[in-house]
């Protein structure tokens, strides 16, 4: 599936303002047929917009259910002739669509787009009516799962992720027109030999038409991968940030070489146009743009490289929540966030616990951030539950509760993040899970199948999870499926509440423990392969994992002091050494306007909890760079950024590198 966008050949109509809404309280709005008329009452609900907190009735806050939305939509009369759809990017948590009286569409997953191709059932010129029904439910078939109980105030949603339910149409609504015969799907694969780009394309069509067989050419595969009959052949052209073109090729598939090629790089987004024409006897039935950048990622033993130099994820994990409209996405808030990010000097962020707007992934490309790419899928353990939210008497994994159909639900989640995001040169890692139970055997059954999934999805990517401290290293019976193994951990928080002194020794005792295992459970890597944008090892069980970890520092308002280097620190590397910490003062923060606004959080140094201001002797990694790229440390083979002793004595021995930063909860309304 395509994004909508405005070509030579393709419209769009945003579809977002105000809406008719009704919220069914006595689930009668299916079986009465509301989407046969008018909805009932007379209220409004702005698209996209998170419905909790728009209105004053606390019944519709707390609402589980159906949430009905309703507009009227005129098709554009020059549309005739033409491919229409009805595109939504996110209806939170499931939703069915119908245009008139005729259901068009149904979709599972709140955080990833679906459409409708109404072409059959409108007729340009003529004001249809649009209903769609969200609901909002939780359960343990559903990603991230959650269960409805009886209580005293009545029919409650209970749910194991620490952040508020947010419900509704939070992404745009579009009208979209394509052509009959049109390009279904676009799959980017860069490279880099010296300084020459490579970029491989493959090309989906389907619609009406002939025998489907690409044009001729070196770069012609003559097949038509969609599957459906298509006429004409497809030419590519690569444009550089100027305009001029630089390579061109013609067919379904093949490879464009750039010379001198503009790399994709943290901190430098830099992108080249890709268009894609369907060309029927000399004419374009068919455009299509795509931004790409020309990048590669690898992991390599102890390292993960991204064109080849050693990158230190320097960042954030973010949630999409804002005051007033809740997780509707708002570039004024995206743009003000990315801010934040370039003043404290992060190059990365992990998409928190769902995958962000297509937005988000789109101004990281141009802005040159690095994104850690995460499913929906929170809240898969029990111990969690019931240990800190205190909902008790569930098992995680049983025919009852998290199950195969569970599992099918996540594997659809994956797929889904997946094809969506796989053109974006700033994803350079999948997470497929945040904190799930994994020390048990039943999660590496649950979870085995899924690393395979996501694998067959994108193999070019390395794929992870995050491992939480209920199953620490020994523990751990899913991380031998990750490529890279990311790390939560709450010292001086939840363990050694306080005891600054406890957490920096018990930190560092499990950063030695983590690799130690590794080398012990794992059999030398396999080198490197080819892959999308980049080359990586391919990694099964029983293979060598990678150890590291994106920072998500929680805390409700904002941001440390910017040292992340010797020469920002304040103190010198023997200090360092002595103290266990960059020695920094207490924290320094920004403020982020709007209470309810995503949030950049703090960060604690070094044997506080936080691994990114963790101690350096000067014997061990030199001079430390201010961010990536370009250092003598780099230079020498260090995984650049700041890097925990611990970590580097570890990687000195030839185990995996483990990077480990504290994970403060976000705090918030609605016990987030």
């Amino acid at each position: 599936m395509l994004r909508p966008r405005d070509t030579e050949t393709r419209e769009r109509r945003r579809l977002d303002g105000r809406w008719r809404f009704a919220f069914d309280t006595g689930s009668a709005g299916r079986s009465a047929g509301w989407f046969r008329g008018p909805l009932p009452g007379d209220r409004e609900m702005a698209v996209p917009a998170s419905v909790n907190d728009l209105q004053t009735d606390p019944r519709l806050r707390d609402h589980v259910g159906d949430l009905w939305y309703q507009t009227l939509v005129r098709i554009p009369r020059g549309w005739a002739g033409q491919r229409i759809l009805l595109h939504v990017e996110s209806a939170t948590h499931r939703a069915v669509v119908w245009v008139g009286e005729i259901q068009v569409a149904e979709h599972e997953g709140g955080y990833t787009p679906f459409e409708a191709d109404l072409t059959a059932v409108v007729t340009p010129g003529e004001e249809v009516r649009v209903t769609v029904v969200v609901d909002n439910t939780l359960s343990f078939q559903s990603i991230p799962p959650g269960v409805v109980e009886e209580t005293e105030s009545g029919r409650t949603q209970r749910y194991w992720h620490d952040f508020y339910n947010y419900a509704g149409l939070h992404r745009s609504v579009w009208l979209v027109s394509t052509p009959r015969s049109y390009v279904s799907d676009v799959t980017v694969v860069t490279g880099l030999e010296g300084t020459t780009g490579t970029v491989r394309y493959t090309v989906e069509t389907a619609g009406e038409g002939g025998s489907g067989e690409g044009g001729s050419g070196e770069n012609t595969s003559g097949e038509n991968t969609s599957g459906e009959n298509t006429s004409g052949e497809v030419a590519v052209t690569l444009r550089d940030a100027e305009g001029s073109e630089v390579a061109s090729g013609v067919g379904r598939a093949g490879e464009l070489r750039v010379g001198d090629v503009h790399r994709w790089a943290p901190g430098d987004g830099y992108l080249y146009d890709l268009e894609v024409r369907l060309v029927d006897d000399g004419v374009t039935t068919d455009s299509y743009h795509l931004a790409v950048g020309v990048r590669t990622v690898e992991v390599r033993g102890t390292e993960f490289l991204l064109n080849g130099e050693p990158f230190y994820f320097r960042g954030f994990g973010m949630h999409e929540d804002h005051a007033v409209i809740g997780k509707a996405h708002n570039d004024a808030h995206m743009i003000h966030d990315f801010a934040l990010l370039e003043w404290i000097g992060a190059n990365s962020l992990r998409t928190s616990h769902y995958p962000y707007s297509e937005d988000w992934l789109e101004y990281a490309d141009r802005r040159g951030v690095v994104v850690i790419d995460e499913t929906a899928a929170v809240g898969l353990n029990m111990g969690l539950g019931g240990g800190i939210f205190g909902s008790q008497g569930y098992t995680t994994y049983s025919p009852e509760t998290i199950n195969d159909a569970t599992q099918q639900v996540h594997a659809q989640a994956i797929r889904e993040l997946i094809s969506r995001d796989k053109n974006h040169p700033c994803v350079v890692l999948w997470s497929i899970a945040n904190e799930p139970e994994s020390e048990t055997e039943a999660a590496e059954l649950y979870f085995r199948p899924l690393f395979d999934v996501a694998r067959e999805a994108d193999p070019t990517r390395p794929v992870g999870f995050i491992n939480v401290m209920l199953a620490p290293h020994g523990k751990c019976r899913v991380s031998q499926f990750s490529d890279v193994v990311m790390l939560n951990r709450y010292y001086g928080w939840y363990v050694d509440t306080g005891d600054l002194e406890a957490a920096g020794k018990h930190f560092r005792a499990e950063l030695e423990a983590w690799p130690a295992t590794a080398s012990r459970s794992s059999s030398p890597s396999t080198g490197p392969t080819p892959t999308r944008g980049c080359t990586t090892s391919s990694r099964s069980r029983g293979r060598r994992s990678t150890r590291s970890r994106t920072s998500r520092r929680t805390t409700r308002r904002s941001t440390p002091c910017p040292r992340w280097s010797a020469s920002r620190c304040g103190t010198s590397p023997t200090s360092r050494r002595r103290s266990g910490s960059c020695g920094s003062a207490a924290t320094r923060r920004v403020r982020s306007r709007g209470t309810g606004s995503r949030r950049l959080r703090r960060m604690r140094s070094g044997a506080a909890g936080g691994g990114e201001h963790a101690a350096a002797s000067s014997t061990d990694v030199g001079d430390l760079p201010l961010a990536h790229g370009g250092s003598p440390t780099a230079r020498r083979g260090v995984p650049v950024g700041v890097v925990c002793p611990t970590a580097w004595r570890a990687r000195r021995r030839g185990v995996p590198v483990v990077v480990v930063t504290d994970h403060r909860r976000k705090g918030g309304r609605g016990g987030r």
